[in-house]
């Protein structure tokens, strides 16, 4: 069973939570997991002027995906920043590479799920997630959240990031905050859980 985690990060925080994701897809059984970052778009300079160069550097041996590979995917994870409340231009860009694949219902079937980060607790975490699933339906594929029986769901002493729609971290407004032991736990239960089900859905 071939699972691909997909993600955009510009500091580094959605590259640890699709660390996490991939590693808890990697403990189900015959599952082939494979991690994957999408294209930068923004200018050297401007990525050296922001301090997030320095931050992707954490993460470069991470090769880039194309748009191809997801045909050869039974699990796709995707994991994206917010930004107003929707997917970064750099994932948005690389999913709109998808027509063809659509058009030919390569993706039909297959199942899909999302992860994040955004700036604060209500800076439109679920926003982004629920937004990406319209994307996935869109494409034929099958929707996958964490189980809401997972810990970090029910954190109501702690600031924490994390739905039943997906993982994920709080960045803090200047970006020092770095996703918690809680909020990698959850992303771990959320790539073990849908590549539990990838295995179940796909045996062969």
């Amino acid at each position: 069973m071939n699972v691909q985690v997909i993600f955009y990060s510009m500091y580094g925080h959605v590259w640890q939570m699709a660390e996490a994701v991939a590693a808890g897809a990697g403990e189900v059984q015959d599952a082939k997991v494979s991690l994957w970052q999408v294209k930068e778009l923004v200018p050297e300079d401007a990525l050296a002027a922001s301090g997030a160069l320095e931050a992707r550097a954490r993460f470069a041996h991470v090769p880039v995906a194309r748009a191809d590979q997801l045909e050869e995917a039974d699990v796709i994870l995707f994991g994206t920043p917010t930004r107003y409340g929707m997917m970064a231009a750099q994932m948005k860009q690389f999913i709109d590479q998808t027509g063809s694949l659509w058009a030919r219902g390569a993706l039909i079937g297959k199942l899909g799920s999302v992860f994040g980060s955004t700036n604060s607790q209500h800076g439109g975490q679920e926003a982004t997630l629920l937004s990406f699933h319209t994307v996935l339906l869109g494409l034929g594929m099958l929707v996958v959240g964490v189980p809401p029986s997972a810990p970090g769901l029910h954190a109501g002493d702690a600031v924490s990031g994390g739905s039943p729609y997906g993982a994920t971290t709080l960045a803090g407004p200047d970006g020092a905050r770095q996703p918690t032991p809680l909020e990698l736990e959850t992303a771990r239960l959320q790539g073990r859980h849908a590549a539990a089900l990838g295995a179940r859905l796909f045996a062969r």
